[in-house]
């Protein structure tokens, strides 16, 4: 317990030391006009109160990623905790404030013109097509094991092919209504409940003090025989770095009344979110002390529910973890359709144009989904798919803020060393994973860091362009 107590520490001190320095280094100024200040559209860019926003954020965000990655990130043992602590102060939660922050000094700019804008056109259609794919993928992923726990709370006669058209329909009114309509005024309950359930799974391991691992016991455990590097930083992904973030705190800058609580809102619910994937870590570790790691993360997730809060308690807390991954699939679609209609310049008051989009969107989405459902390991290839995706886009992202900072002449090694991480961490995996090159482990690592290296070298050659031309 000392270790998870001195984690917990240290990510609330993180928001309010190194949050800070962050904003002070990009520069919030809440005196600049927002984007929907300055042009309203009533469907995307809709005035939001801060708080809203901020419970809106933390639930797009937070996924199935904190939940059901840290459950599989704590069969590598106490290094998940610091990977959560360490990537969500330095990595995550600075990811996605600048990237909203940009986005806010852009009119709202979409995170593909974002990139765009600071890695090239090139760059920007490619990220179009990545993205795409991967709010789709999401959208998919984040149906399946919804339904399943739904299937389990609810009758026989309910089953999971049932809550999948459910929650497709909810998908389709989600994405096509105006911001505040649905997402505004449900989100916020929902990020509750979700609050809920992590307090108070946080309140049972304080209370109960279960035998946990400590960091100098050791930081590998017998539950996963993976190497630690990469795979587990692939693992858990929401509740340290992800790139999917990225596509949500553009959609909130939309909302967002003054640059002051930009800080709050993007800093600020990466750490939650940091939060709820540590007290999630901590509580599998112990589960699986007691009862080993047989079991899926959807049947974990339901035990350790029940045990913490009692059978009214663990529907509540199991609401919780139900209405994460669908609203976060349903907000991730939304993103799919702003970014599409950016590109095509089609405007969104209409519901017709949004029905163009959302149509094709929605039909490729259910094309993986039954994917999924019809073959044996479906579920475990799109997870896996959509985990090296969602990391992958964290690095373009990272390497637009780095480019950011560089060109304003402000401290750009805050996103520099982060997307040289995790351009490491990605390309690595994808080198010696199963579902990449299959590369012996050495060689994979090796690749990994002339990769980043290379990457470092082009930055550095491009900066000295810039600074090169700006003095000209």
């Amino acid at each position: 317990m000392i270790t998870f107590t001195i984690a917990l520490v240290i990510l609330l001190l993180g928001y309010f030391i190194y949050g800070k320095y962050i904003d002070r280094v990009f520069g919030s100024d809440e005196k600049r006009v927002t984007p929907v200040v300055a042009h309203p559209d009533g469907v995307d860019f809709v005035q939001l109160p801060s708080w809203k926003i901020f419970m809106i954020q933390f639930l797009n965000i937070a996924g199935l990623g904190p939940i059901f990655g840290a459950i599989m990130g704590a069969r590598y043992g106490t290094s998940s905790y610091i990977w959560i602590v360490f990537g969500t102060i330095f990595a995550g939660a600075v990811h996605d404030y600048m990237s909203g922050m940009i986005s806010l000094r852009n009119k709202g700019a979409s995170l593909p013109q974002i990139v765009g804008m600071y890695l090239g056109t090139t760059v920007e259609k490619l990220m179009i097509v990545f993205i795409t794919v991967l709010m789709i993928l999401v959208g998919a992923v984040f149906v399946s094991q919804p339904a399943d726990l739904l299937a389990m709370l609810t009758p026989k006669s309910l089953d999971v092919y049932f809550w999948i058209i459910v929650i497709f329909i909810y998908y389709l009114i989600a994405t096509m209504f105006p911001v505040d309509k649905i997402i505004g005024k449900f989100y916020p309950i929902f990020a509750f409940a979700l609050l809920f359930m992590a307090i108070g799974i946080m309140i049972e391991l304080f209370v109960e003090r279960p035998d946990l691992p400590e960091m100098w016991e050791g930081f590998g455990t017998k539950y996963d025989h993976n190497h630690i590097f990469p795979m587990m930083f692939v693992s858990i992904a929401c509740g340290a770095i992800s790139g999917f973030h990225a596509t949500q705190s553009p959609m909130m800058a939309r909302c967002l009344r003054t640059e002051k609580h930009g800080r709050p809102i993007f800093y600020g619910a990466m750490v939650a979110e940091g939060i709820v994937a540590l007290v999630w870590a901590a509580m599998a570790t112990a589960y699986y002390q007691k009862n080993g790691a047989d079991q899926s993360a959807g049947q974990i997730v339901m035990n350790i529910s029940q045990d913490s809060h009692g059978r009214i308690g663990a529907i509540l807390a199991m609401i919780g973890v139900i209405v994460a991954p669908i609203t976060s699939g349903d907000t991730a679609l939304r993103a799919g359709r702003l970014i599409i209609a950016d590109l095509m310049k089609m405007e969104q008051k209409t519901i017709l144009n949004r029905l163009k989009i959302c149509i094709p969107m929605f039909a490729a989405t259910l094309g993986i989904l039954i994917f999924s459902i019809t073959n044996k390991d479906g579920f475990a290839i799109i997870w896996r798919y959509f985990s090296w995706c969602n990391q992958t886009l964290s690095v373009f992202t990272l390497w637009a803020i780095t480019v950011y900072l560089s060109k304003e002449r402000k401290n750009f090694f805050v996103s520099l060393v982060p997307a040289m991480f995790m351009t490491c961490v990605t390309t690595t995996y994808i080198c010696v994973a199963k579902e990449g090159l299959q590369l012996p482990y050495v060689c994979s690592c090796i690749i990994g860091g002339v990769v980043t290296l290379a990457v470092v070298a082009l930055f550095a050659v491009k900066r000295k362009k810039w600074m090169k031309n700006s003095l000209v």
